[in-house]
């Protein structure tokens, strides 16, 4: 029997780029669990990326049902229509955030996962608050490095 998690995730960043900040909520069962956290620079994308990353990341059981949540057509229509898998076999060339893709597949491929695109800032309850979570952690006192965002934006200025 495997386990049926629902996940709810948002990016945010002010400015693009700026500091930014992901908030997800994890559901399965009676179980929940909210995580968020900020970064001093980075990308609205990257956000919405790393929260569906440290989402799947954080799941103790392999091989689960999943089915995310995300109002970020970026994340969800990349997968849902295959997109992403293309830019793998082409080495993610000319595409933007391959360090968190890359990721993001290791993460993928352990879980059984589905998308479900959702408006944004439409009153829906978790994912108003992952919205809340993703902003509120952008202004945290202590912002981390998106050491990926930095390489990508170094290698673009030569």
């Amino acid at each position: 029997m495997s386990d049926k998690i629902t996940i709810y995730t948002d990016g945010a960043a002010r400015g693009n780029p700026g500091p930014g900040g992901y908030g997800i909520v994890m559901i399965s069962g009676r179980h929940r669990k909210e995580l968020s956290a900020g970064y001093r620079l980075t990308t609205n994308n990257r956000m919405e990326l790393m929260a569906v990353i440290i989402a799947l990341e954080t799941l103790k059981r392999k091989n689960s049902n999943v089915t995310i949540h995300t109002d970020s057509r970026y994340v969800a229509d990349a997968v849902e229509k295959n997109w992403v898998f293309e830019w793998e076999r082409k080495g993610f060339k000319k595409k933007k955030n391959p360090d968190l893709w890359r990721r993001f597949l290791i993460a993928y491929r352990q879980h059984r996962v589905s998308f479900r695109w959702i408006k944004g800032h439409a009153n829906n309850p978790e994912n108003e608050l992952c919205d809340r979570m993703a902003v509120r952690a952008s202004y945290g006192p202590v912002l981390e490095e998106d050491g990926g965002y930095t390489e990508n934006d170094q290698q673009e200025l030569f």
